[in-house]
């Protein structure tokens, strides 16, 4: 019996993890009268609250201006994202979703991928957070995907700055200790680490710390 190697079992783990995803965001997308596209570009423009260039997220979703420009006109119909110039170039649109979007998104969330992650335990979920962060910063890397606000590519990340303790890492921007449950994809707040900074904290982040922040 032909043996499959471990990577390629992983991948078609995870392939089907996205094909249930996609069916989520179908689902989640038919209420609010879009389709999944329009879905991605709302759900980034409500974690953006101070809105994106159509340019940036036409990056961000790895698709072409002309595409968001059409989805957003789409949408702007629907009430559902409002459109602005951008103060720093009239010639630039800036996007933002529309506070009557809010709702009608929460109430439409997807629900299996969430059912599911939801019954891991917390230490699960934390060491899968830990995972997840490690694939997005390999795929920036490779320049798969445009620059993630992640914590451990943040100037203000200081990993296992408290070696030992439940909280190890320190934010210097809230100059706070926080624990694995809290690290962020994306952060509101976060300003990109230099190179030789990001690199250090890399092997800093990777360090094992003896506590969790909940015990199995």
């Amino acid at each position: 019996m032909k043996t499959t190697a471990l990577h390629e079992r992983l991948l078609d783990g995870l392939e089907r993890l996205a094909s249930v995803m996609r069916a989520d965001a179908r689902r989640s997308a038919a209420p609010l009268g879009i389709n999944m596209a329009q879905d991605a570009i709302l759900r980034l423009l409500t974690a953006r609250p101070s809105g994106l260039r159509v340019r940036a997220i036409a990056e961000h979703l790895g698709v072409r201006q002309p595409t968001v420009t059409d989805s957003l006109i789409a949408m702007e119909r629907k009430g559902l994202i409002e459109r602005r110039a951008d103060p720093s170039d009239a010639r630039a649109t800036i996007a933002t979703a529309a506070p009557a979007a809010l709702p009608k998104l929460a109430a439409s969330a997807p629900a299996h991928a969430a059912a599911v992650l939801a019954e891991l335990t917390e230490v699960e979920q934390a060491s899968l957070l830990k995972t997840l962060i490690k694939l997005i910063r390999g795929l920036q890397l490779r320049q798969a995907i445009p620059p993630q606000r992640l914590c451990v590519t943040c100037k203000y990340f200081r990993p296992n700055a408290h070696p030992g303790a439940e909280a190890p890492h320190h934010c210097a921007f809230v100059d706070a200790p926080f624990g694995d449950r809290a690290l962020r994809l994306d952060c509101a707040e976060h300003e990109e680490a230099g190179s030789v900074l990001a690199a250090r904290n890399w092997e800093a982040f990777l360090l094992p710390h003896p506590h969790n922040e909940v015990q199995p």
